[in-house]
């Protein structure tokens, strides 16, 4: 059995597992920016349910600018109330739609210490999937084609 699907319950305040998390979430925020970075966004699907997620978002987050995601914001209490209802919409729909993974808050820049966040993977997929579809991820390929596009690891 894999140890991060275990009960929270279990672990208390263990460090390896927090460990685990953390680079899960590094492994998945590398090959996801590597995808990005090599194949047009607007043919990326994140999941089988990418319209539904889209349309949902869209439809609850009309004016969010996903070029931009403020993390305070995200987060404020406010927000968290709007957001809490989408999440456990996509419970039974999106596998592991509550894992913590990394967001980069700027969408024109790599992941690093300064523009990485950590959100519900629904959230990621919300917010990926409108950049992707509103083409606000495009220029990824042009702008780090030439560079290591691996996230920078300093502190994240």
């Amino acid at each position: 059995m894999d140890v991060l699907s275990r009960p929270a319950e279990e672990f208390e305040n263990d460090t390896s597992v927090e460990a685990m998390w953390a680079m899960k979430a590094y492994e998945h925020a590398e090959v996801y920016f590597n995808i990005l970075c090599s194949v047009d966004p607007k043919n990326l699907r994140l999941t089988p349910e990418d319209d539904l997620i889209y349309k949902i978002f869209r439809d609850e987050f009309p004016t969010l600018d996903v070029k931009l995601i403020i993390e305070n914001e995200l987060k404020s209490t406010k927000e968290k109330a709007k957001w809490r209802p989408f999440c456990e919409r996509f419970k039974n729909v999106v596998e592991d739609y509550s894992y913590g993974t990394l967001l980069r808050a700027d969408s024109t820049q790599n992941y690093g210490e300064e523009n990485s966040m950590l959100v519900t993977r629904i959230q990621f997929y919300a917010i990926e999937i409108a950049r992707n579809r509103e083409g606000i991820n495009d220029l990824l390929r042009k702008k780090f084609s030439k560079e290591e596009i691996s996230p920078k690891t300093e502190n994240i």
